[in-house]
């Protein structure tokens, strides 16, 4: 957990218990994936939102055994909506089968959509695990409140993490299901063009704001105090961008060499998500323009620092 002076640490102390039925709180029951890797952590958290009639949130990856623990953990109940955070299979992959299974409808942010443009010859790194064809049976806005038959659900627009990512409060109770945008097990991947800094940024802005302080998140287990952990998360994403701006300083003229300085101790495909995150924050600082790129050169500061070849990922 985050401390008062902002300190982040990150909270790994978590029992999944893949496959069962976990209570949270009263009207919420988690069911985690069985797909736990370097990205997911133990796996993806489906929550089960109300009592006699449901609320499915974030039905997890296209995964057989996940269907049958969830069809196992509605036990019958008569399931009102299946909402999604964002379309990341791991988040998303089981909606079709659930839907088919349940009959409920479908609401989310609108179809996967980039945070800017792709660039000539430029590769979204994340774009086999992002969701394309899904179409929600109704898009959530930003503020609304949705009706699920006793079930109240604040809609809170949290892009960064991709561009259609929701947060959902609880009306009524101290809880916020912040999906991918926070997560007490590690800092959340934020890959341009899916996914913007800026956005990112904002988008902690306004969770720190809200009303909600105990945050679900969709991966690990519950966030006590979510907001100021949530501004922990900003402060550390400012430190990236310092040391970014260092690296670039310091003679850094490539992708590459910028991650190599932020993240000296990685390795294997932890190394993949450094150097995504660094081109966000690269992106972020010249969108701010505390770095300057043009063809050959790039400025730092007041400082021009020569025979620069661009930002290459």
């Amino acid at each position: 957990m985050a401390s008062r002076d902002n300190e982040l640490t990150f909270d790994r102390d978590f029992d999944a218990r893949a496959g069962e039925a976990v209570a949270v709180a009263e009207g919420i029951v988690r069911v985690t994936a069985s797909n736990a890797g370097p990205f997911t952590f133990t796996g993806t958290n489906t929550y089960l939102i109300g009592r006699d009639k449901i609320v499915v949130v974030d039905p997890g990856p296209d995964d057989p055994g996940h269907l049958e623990a969830l069809v196992r953990a509605i036990a019958g109940r008569p399931v009102r909506a299946i909402l999604v955070t964002h379309t990341h299979k791991d988040h998303s992959g089981l909606v079709p089968k659930l839907k088919d299974a349940t009959g409920a409808p479908v609401h989310f942010g609108g179809p996967h959509r980039l945070s800017r443009p792709r660039r000539l010859f430029e590769i979204n790194a994340v774009a086999g695990s992002c969701d394309w064809d899904l179409k929600p049976d109704r898009v959530l806005g930003d503020g609304e409140i949705a009706q699920y038959g006793g079930v109240e659900i604040a809609v809170v627009a949290t892009p960064g993490h991709c561009a259609n990512h929701l947060a959902f409060g609880l009306e009524g109770t101290p809880y916020l299901l912040s999906g991918d945008h926070v997560m007490g097990w590690n800092s959340s991947l934020v890959s341009t063009p899916d996914g913007a800094m800026g956005d990112y940024l904002t988008s902690l802005d306004k969770v720190i704001a809200g009303e909600w302080p105990i945050f679900l998140p969709a991966h690990g287990g519950p966030i006590a105090d979510g907001r100021n952990y949530a501004r922990a998360l900003k402060a550390h994403r400012e430190m990236r961008n310092d040391e970014v701006l260092a690296a670039v300083a310091g003679g850094a003229r490539s992708l590459g060499a910028i991650t190599s300085k932020v993240y000296p101790d990685l390795s294997g495909r932890l190394v993949l998500a450094a150097r995504m995150t660094t081109k966000a924050h690269v992106e972020y600082l010249v969108d701010k323009r505390r770095l300057r790129q043009r063809f050959g050169r790039v400025h730092s500061g007041v400082q021009s620092i020569s025979a620069f070849d661009g930002i290459k990922s």
